[in-house]
């Protein structure tokens, strides 16, 4: 009775004095797969491949059905959900390799959400796959925010599950039983979703965390370990077998390993990735962290046909044009799910029309910390708790630096989208209204000049050349 009686002073005081008592800020958790489709989980109409905890994530929180990665593949995808700026703007725009093993390195200059969030007094760790520097470099995840990383720091090395090595901040973690990159019982996902777990037992303190989690399932290579998961599905689907680049003395550590069983060997791996978030969620309840901790899932991008995948087989872009690489619906519109007990009504949706550059605003947001001016993305606190008034984009904007160069607009229910934008800046805009055409199948551009022109204005003005990932010379209209 005296401790309630000293607390329900202290919340007098408080009150007295015009000040509400101050909320406690939550742990948050971003969970990223790896080229996983919209409809690659039940809740978007798979119905091939098992995902129940994610159902029930679904289930539990909200859904956002208008969200968008940062782009069509994985480097500038999470180059933008660092920086909080979009394709245009943020610093690595493509899948660049740096010697001797990672990519591009992001820029020191750039401040990360990691940054942020670290000020701000959250403990950081990051666990799965980096591609955004090498380690040593400016943009190794520790030199980014992140007070702990495990993993790989190469996106060409995780394309093996059995790798052998890992890292552990700077310290390179040898697998002797992965040597030859030979398929044993250490799984890469693995042995990084132990670590996963490892730090959920050890956060029973007051600070608040930022665990950043970018799995690489179901990412080719498609080579499960073959457990029950596998053994359920192998005999469920006809079957093409891929031949790829084998295991064993003479094998790289890019390509792909072949596969008997390529739809079997993908649905499992979805399926593992189900049960990796569903071990977050029961750790996280375990030690009663469940609570205060919003859970965020979502993919890089859409699905892969590299490796024996398929996703025409899975419908995995649930009913949209196009997968990864394209920036059609199917190769950005991605699941995005968020769970928060008791701030988040459970079993909602929202229409909120976002994408990658809008969480580190958001994120800052609920962390009480600093947001860097100068961004593209905002926060979506409002449409996420149900309170308050929700801000809207005048448009989104994306470009991709492969296959001649593309760019795309979304504004409202308006999608433009140009092909060959190397060659021909100010070329041919495609243009679909999403609300009676969210496949994109029939381009109304002939009959919509006004819009194109707006729509290819945006375009040109959301471009800003960059010496490292050249796009081309924009030419003002």
């Amino acid at each position: 009775m005296t401790k309630f009686v000293l607390l329900l002073f202290l919340i007098m005081s408080c009150l007295a004095k015009g000040q509400a008592p101050k909320p406690t800020r939550p742990n948050i958790i971003f969970i990223l797969a790896d080229d996983l489709g919209f409809g690659d989980i039940g809740v978007n109409g798979q119905n091939l491949i098992k995902t129940p905890v994610i159902n029930r994530m679904a289930a539990e929180g909200i859904q956002f059905r208008q969200f968008y990665a940062g782009t069509t593949v994985c480097a500038p995808s999470r180059s933008s959900l660092m920086s909080g700026l979009h394709t245009g703007h943020t610093y690595i725009r493509g899948n660049k390799e740096a010697l001797p093993e990672g990519q591009q390195p992001i820029a020191d200059s750039v401040v990360t959400v990691a940054e942020l969030l670290k000020q701000a007094g959250y403990t950081t760790a990051a666990f799965g796959k980096w591609g955004l520097g090498p380690v040593g470099s400016e943009g190794d995840p520790n030199k980014q925010g992140f007070d702990r990383f495990y993993g790989y720091n190469c996106q060409s090395l995780a394309h093996r599950y059995y790798p052998d090595h890992l890292w552990d901040n700077e310290k390179k973690v040898v697998l002797p039983a992965n040597k030859n990159l030979t398929q044993t019982n250490e799984f890469g996902p693995d042995l990084i979703q132990k670590q996963a777990l490892n730090f959920l037992d050890t956060r029973k303190s007051k600070q608040p965390f930022f665990l950043f989690l970018p799995y690489t399932l179901p990412h080719a290579e498609l080579v499960p370990p073959t457990d029950s998961l596998f053994a359920y599905y192998k005999g469920k689907f006809a079957e093409t077998p891929y031949m790829g680049a084998n295991y064993g003395a003479n094998a790289k550590t890019g390509g792909y390993a072949s596969q008997g069983y390529p739809h079997a060997a993908y649905a499992a791996l979805v399926s593992r990735l189900d049960s990796y978030v569903g071990q977050i969620l029961a750790k996280l309840k375990a030690n009663g962290l469940d609570k205060n901790t919003l859970v965020i899932f979502t993919s890089d991008n859409g699905p892969h046909r590299e490796g024996g995948g398929d996703p025409a087989f899975f419908n995995s872009s649930g009913g949209f044009r196009g997968i990864k690489r394209d920036l059609y619906e199917g190769g950005i519109h991605v699941p995005f799910i968020a769970r928060w007990p008791g701030v988040i009504k459970p079993g909602t949706q929202s229409d909120f029309i976002g994408a990658f550059w809008d969480l580190l605003p958001t994120f800052t947001e609920l962390a009480g910390a600093k947001t860097p001016t100068r961004l593209d993305g905002l926060s979506f606190v409002p449409a996420l708790t149900g309170k308050g008034t929700q801000n809207q984009h005048d448009y989104l904007y994306w470009e991709f630096h492969e296959q001649g160069g593309r760019q795309a607009v979304r504004q409202g229910n308006w999608k433009a989208v140009r092909l060959q934008a190397m060659s021909d800046p100010n070329g041919p805009v495609e243009l679909y209204d999403l609300s009676k055409d969210p496949a994109e199948t029939h381009d109304i551009a002939a009959k919509n000049q006004d819009k194109v022109k707006q729509l290819s204005q945006f375009m040109n003005q959301s471009h800003v050349e960059s010496p490292l990932f050249p796009f081309s010379k924009r030419e003002k209209q």
